[in-house]
């Protein structure tokens, strides 16, 4: 996780879904419990009762998908199988990136309309 710079990944037996191994796991479960982080399998702390959605979902789904479940990655499935692993951070960047770009237009329309 550190080499790829991210806070979760997703576990799988073969193609099924098992978990969720995240920051606040290895914290949680593994440095808390003082559990060796060498030995302990991550079936053993991830967790597994997950949440997913859809990739018909909206932005604003994923969105109120994690707060409701109180969780900050989520898995994105295509007919039962994920195909993508969404991010809390990663929605707001989108949001924000989003709500500048418009911005940024609403001020280019008031400038040429003053």
């Amino acid at each position: 996780m550190a080499d790829l710079h991210v806070g979760a990944i997703l576990v799988f037996n073969g193609s099924q879904l098992r978990g969720v191994f995240s920051e606040r796991d290895l914290m949680k479960r593994v440095v808390v419990e003082r559990r060796d982080p060498e030995s302990t399998p991550v079936s053993l702390v991830m967790s597994t009762d997950m949440f997913t959605i859809d990739e018909s979902a909206s932005l604003e789904e994923a969105m109120e998908s994690m707060q409701s479940n109180n969780c900050r990655h989520l898995p994105v499935t295509r007919n039962g199988q994920v195909v993508a692993f969404l991010s809390m951070r990663e929605l707001m960047h989108f949001e924000l990136a989003q709500k500048t770009e418009e911005n940024h237009h609403m001020r280019a329309y008031i400038s040429s309309n003053a």
